[in-house]
């Protein structure tokens, strides 16, 4: 069996950490992944970080609020639970850009 890693990163405008932690999460569990441990750092004043460890590799964010922007990346050796959890962000993005956020 040959080791591939499929990996996706983007920039998002900034919104709500809260709201999209909860929506990411969710994404997680329902494209197949298994979440290990959850690592998060509120920085004071603005940002924040977050890492999911999952048994198939790891998801993060990294809020830049002063520049409005969001930074996600999430990398996998699963590739089915990759492409959903890809395809479910997408939806995701599409959504919330109609109600401009």
């Amino acid at each position: 069996m040959k080791a591939v890693m499929y990996n996706y990163h983007t920039w998002i405008p900034y919104q709500k950490e809260e709201e999209l932690i909860q929506e990411v999460e969710q994404m997680l569990l329902q494209s197949g992944f298994t979440i290990i441990n959850k690592i998060e750092h509120f920085f004071e004043g603005q940002g924040y970080t977050g890492l999911w460890l999952l048994a198939e590799s790891h998801f993060a964010i990294h809020t830049f609020p002063e520049d409005n922007r969001i930074y996600i990346e999430i990398s996998s050796c699963v590739k089915a639970y990759f492409d959903e959890f890809q395809k479910r962000f997408q939806k995701l993005l599409e959504i919330k850009k109609e109600y401009q956020y």
